[in-house]
């Protein structure tokens, strides 16, 4: 007796697998930045910091809302500007002021949001930190 053959493997649907490879695209450019961008690295050291002294303090669950998304704003804009300079210095190797313009805002807007996230650090942080320091 002949015994039947299996079916062939089941391919994921073309869809699923562009997803993937998506993702796959966006970790690399995230490695990609990490290993040029010594920013970055202060805001992965400012990331474990701010996790951790969220455990230590036990953050509330609307809390731990309000420093993801300070964090996770930090690097999206950390991220948006190494891409602007990287274009930048593709269509402009040479000075032009506007090539310096366009590099001096996306530093700017990653400026600002790291100000906006260390205010909320000191708002909910602040008066833990102050209360663990007898202040």
């Amino acid at each position: 007796m002949v015994e039947p053959t299996p079916p062939p493997p089941r391919r994921l649907p073309a869809l699923v697998r562009q997803r993937a490879a998506s993702f796959g695209y966006a970790f690399r450019g995230v490695w990609a930045a990490l290993q040029t961008e010594v920013h970055l690295w202060f805001h992965a050291a400012a990331t474990v910091l701010v996790v951790g002294l969220g455990l230590y303090f036990g953050l509330e669950r609307w809390e731990w809302a309000v420093v993801a998304l300070a964090v996770g704003a930090v690097w999206c804009a950390e991220l948006v500007n190494t891409a602007i300079e990287a274009v930048v210095n593709l269509v402009s190797p040479d000075y032009h002021p506007l090539a310096g313009r366009a590099k001096d805002v996306a530093a700017g807007a990653v400026l600002v949001m790291a100000v906006a996230a260390l205010a909320v650090g000191l708002l909910i942080f602040g008066p833990r930190v102050w209360d663990l320091l007898g202040w």
